[in-house]
């Protein structure tokens, strides 16, 4: 039988591998690694009457070939080590402005893996061509065809630092930092509401999810996991692949972002009996836990980057309010956004309506009122604050549900009751 998890698994390593910073750079040098063989060989293959009439080549002797590699080789490490040394910098700055979750996107940036990855890649190339100049009197060999590609390289690492100088620079402001999260937290939107694991079966109320749940656990199977850490990723088809193969019903106890142990039951399979070692394992493998949340399945995450932004804004240290505004405006854009979503039910059924899967889904207000209130708990002390934060409540409760619509709207009094006292004075009622 397939091992459906396997994807999920190779998603979760994928996510790993993006995030580091040696993972391109290292796939870069050995394609440089592998040039440098390939065309050393066709210098090989190719005599002098051809390399002569072709005149964009390079017409180094020994001594100049070993001259132009040594000197674009070193000056590639030079230029490398600087790069990574600014990359540093640069990470020390966000983690200290923005806040240590922001680490992972700088390290996502493709522009700066791809230039460190050039740099090296070219080192690499020079060094491994370098080896096969020869000048003796037994034999002489220059690889003018891998010279001449070692100088393009050259030429195009420079255009390379030009341009990370431009990309370090734009990829610190504020702006350019909202901007990509708040496209990261609509992606996570996108592919979360509606979440299908299933055709939804008839409307059920809260009582009925209820009894589900006590039939659940009175004869269940609980699935851990080893070790401890965050659950990254769940593959929500595969889970629903295995319960209706084996008529299970299966209760997902720690969705996308909960911390777990090795004592904590991260879902639940029942009846008993049909919950197999092997359907167990199946189950196990369809879970991703990692030692940090990411926002792949985790919109809570997603949206509390925009909090811990706001919040390091407004603290003494850094008193930078605009900023604060910047991340209200972009959290209730994100909000605005989820408002206009259909939320799935809680139980979730198969191609024949039969309940197999229960899974915990927050509602509206459950994302919007911590975050705002978190943002506000800093910010109660500015008039800019308040306003931005009572304006939010207004926009996403007039796209929101009754339930939620009510929620936010008493949030948006709260808040603007809280402040009035302490406001009135310096802002002259307006608040």
């Amino acid at each position: 039988m397939e091992r459906l998890s396997i994807p999920t698994r190779l998603l979760g390593v994928w996510d790993r591998l993006r995030s580091s910073f040696w993972f391109l750079p290292s796939t870069m040098a050995a394609g440089a690694a592998a040039l440098s063989f390939a065309l050393v060989w066709l210098d090989t293959v190719l005599d002098d009457g051809v390399i002569e009439r072709l005149g964009w080549l390079y017409g180094f002797g020994p001594e100049g070939a070993r001259a132009v590699l040594s000197a674009v080789a070193g000056s590639m490490i030079t230029v490398a080590g600087l790069t990574f040394s600014m990359t540093m910098l640069t990470l020390q700055l966000a983690s200290s402005q923005f806040g240590p979750r922001l680490l992972r996107s700088f390290m996502s940036d493709r522009g700066n893996q791809l230039v460190l990855g050039t740099f090296t890649s070219t080192f690499l190339y020079c060094l491994l061509v370098l080896r096969t100049v020869r000048g003796t009197e037994e034999a002489s060999f220059v690889p003018h065809i891998s010279v001449t590609i070692g100088v393009v390289l050259a030429t195009l690492s420079l255009a390379v630092l030009i341009y990370f100088i431009h990309h370090i620079a734009n990829s610190i402001r504020i702006e350019t930092v909202l901007a990509e999260l708040a496209r990261e937290t609509q992606a996570v939107i996108d592919r979360l509401y509606p979440t299908q694991l299933g055709q939804e079966p008839s409307p059920r109320d809260a009582h009925a999810t209820a009894g589900l749940l006590r039939e659940l656990e009175a004869d269940c199977h609980d699935v851990f996991v080893e070790g401890s850490g965050y659950v990254q990723r769940l593959d929500e088809a595969a889970v629903m692949r295995i319960a209706t193969e084996h008529d299970l019903m299966i209760s997902i106890n720690a969705p996308p972002g909960r911390f777990v142990t090795e004592r904590d039951a991260v879902l639940r399979a029942a009846p008993r009996a049909r919950a197999s070692d092997e359907v167990l394992d199946r189950l196990r493998e369809a879970l991703v836990v990692g030692r940090d949340r990411t926002p792949t399945q985790d919109l809570h995450f997603a949206l509390r980057r925009f909090v811990e932004i706001a919040q390091r804004a407004l603290s003494p240290g850094i008193n930078d309010p605009t900023t604060a505004l910047y991340c209200i405006d972009r959290l209730s854009q994100a909000l605005c956004s989820l408002a206009e979503r259909e939320f799935p039910s809680a139980v979730r059924a198969d191609e024949e309506g039969h309940p197999r899967v229960i899974t915990p889904v927050s509602s509206l207000e459950e994302f919007a009122c911590p975050a705002l209130v978190a943002v506000a708990r800093y910010g109660m002390n500015d008039a800019d604050v308040v306003r931005q934060l009572v304006t939010a409540t207004a926009e996403i409760s007039a796209k929101a549900g009754p339930g939620a619509r009510e929620a936010l709207r008493a949030l948006g009094g709260a808040l603007a009751a809280e402040s009035r006292s302490t406001l009135k004075a310096f802002d002259g009622g307006r608040v």
